[in-house]
């Protein structure tokens, strides 16, 4: 397999070659959990697991490494808390344990590593320290505060020129610092608020430097991919790598972002109906919510349906897509419930197609065409035929993170058993009526299905059903 990946950095798509084989490294900016996650929250996590479901079938999944980090320390954490009345504590802990319980609904596997603000502060004031003695920051008024100037890669990552957004700042925030740019790393706590011992004095860090200190402290420098949403580009990720590779002395030279990530990664913005995403239009979506509503595969499914890169638009057309496409997926496979798969792998067309920078639209196409021939050999009694199409699309879809329920799981969901058997007469009678042209008895027999709230899906070896919704 020959994996590329669009690199932000180098602007184009690169072949992946990780620095050592044995020991693939992949981090993702991971939550703030101070509330609930929206749908835009999620498609970093459901893209990401993508790429390490198919790093670990490439590499074995005990030589790869993966960290999604919590963020437990933050203004709106704090915010929360104070609002409820309640601990700093109790807030992080309920929204992360409702975070990891919304990611398993959307199939995302448990990164390797979920490191915790709140648990690497001798870290993070060990990497400010580094940074100082550098010459690359400074403290100020409590506050200690990183030179972007020092960086002379500052805003390549970003395409930003250092000169060009100095010049056009209009609005220098704190009179402290030496330019408009310059972030904090660490700064004094609020009364009331957290705060951790350091040189400079209590308090806690900036945001940029957790992420910066729990990778290095977790995985080590350099790791091979570097992952998040677009909108995390700049600032987040560009002060990450000036103070990656400044607290080891690479401030100079054009390779110097190479010390801290080789392969950098961002993922599209989410709209809903077209409108940008926001608590003032009111149309921001709870993933949650979501999750309840409806199986946590059509969530994944309608997640991916657009290449990663991509903006994505959030709609019930792509929701209801979603799951019709799924539907007939599944159906495929119930259609060949009685036949064995042969072998585990993946199409050699599903690999391409999601080895081109995790080409989603073009590796769900593959399994399309593996769920119709399956109807096909099912038809003509070619049971190889379907076995091996049936092991294809299980072990392709499960790179996807889909197809990982049984078919009378996916349709049944939910259905108690009189109403099972109910539906299977009725199906049963339906297929006598048709036979005989009958079609009086067969319209009552649709219309009695839908009142039992039943969708029914022909093929030409059968008809599977499902319920509405």
């Amino acid at each position: 397999m020959t994996l590329t990946l669009h690199d932000t950095l180098h602007r184009e798509k690169r072949v992946f070659v990780p620095r050592d084989p044995e020991r693939v490294t992949l981090y993702v900016c991971g939550p703030t959990v101070y509330d609930y996650a929206h749908i835009g929250n999620a498609r970093p996590p459901v893209v990401f697991d993508v790429l390490v479901r198919l790093l670990r079938r490439e590499y074995g999944a005990e030589n790869v490494l993966y960290a999604r980090n919590v963020t437990d320390v933050d203004d709106k954490i704090n915010a929360k808390a104070t609002k409820e009345g309640t601990p700093i504590g109790e807030v992080t802990a309920r929204y992360e344990a409702a975070y990891l319980e919304d990611m398993a609904r959307l199939n995302v596997s448990p990164p390797d590593i979920a490191p915790h603000v709140t648990d690497h502060m001798d870290a993070i004031v060990a990497q400010i320290g580094k940074i100082l003695e550098q010459g690359c920051a400074y403290v100020a008024e409590g506050h200690v505060l990183f030179d972007v100037s020092s960086y002379e890669n500052y805003g390549r990552l970003s395409g930003r020129n250092l000169d060009d957004m100095i010049a056009g700042a209009r609005v220098e925030v704190a009179p402290y610092k030496k330019n408009p740019h310059d972030f904090v790393l660490w700064k004094p706590s609020k009364q009331g608020e957290p705060a951790w011992p350091s040189p400079w004095g209590d308090g806690r860090p900036g945001w940029h430097i957790e992420c910066s200190a729990m990778i290095e402290e977790t995985l080590g420098l350099p790791i091979d991919i570097h992952g998040g949403g677009i909108d995390l580009v700049f600032p987040h990720h560009e002060n990450e790598i000036a103070q990656g590779v400044c607290a080891h002395g690479h401030a100079h030279g054009a390779d110097a972002h190479a010390e801290y990530a080789r392969y950098w990664m961002h993922n599209g913005f989410l709209t809903v109906d077209a409108e940008k995403m926001s608590k003032s239009v009111g149309n921001v979506l709870l993933l949650h919510d979501l999750v309840q509503a409806m199986p946590g595969e059509v969530v994944r499914w309608a997640l991916l349906s657009a290449h990663y890169r991509q903006p994505l638009d959030w709609n019930q057309d792509l929701l209801d897509q979603s799951r019709k496409n799924l539907d007939r997926l599944y159906g495929a496979l119930r259609r060949a419930a009685d036949v064995a798969p042969l072998g585990d792998m993946p199409s050699p067309e599903f690999v391409e197609a999601i080895s081109d920078d995790l080409n989603t639209p073009g590796a769900m196409a593959t399994l399309f065409a593996l769920s119709s021939e399956i109807e096909r050999a099912m038809t003509a009694g070619d049971l190889q035929a379907v076995g091996i199409a049936k092991a294809e699309l299980i072990a392709s879809g499960a790179i996807l993170g889909v197809l990982l329920s049984t078919p009378d799981q996916w349709f049944e969901s939910g259905v108690d058993d009189a109403l099972r058997v109910e539906v299977e007469a009725l199906l049963a009678e339906r297929v006598t009526a048709r036979a005989a042209k009958d079609w009086t008895e067969a319209d009552r027999i649709r219309d009695r299905l839908n009142a039992l709230n039943v969708v029914v899906m022909d093929s030409p070896t059968g008809a599977t059903w499902r319920l509405k919704g």
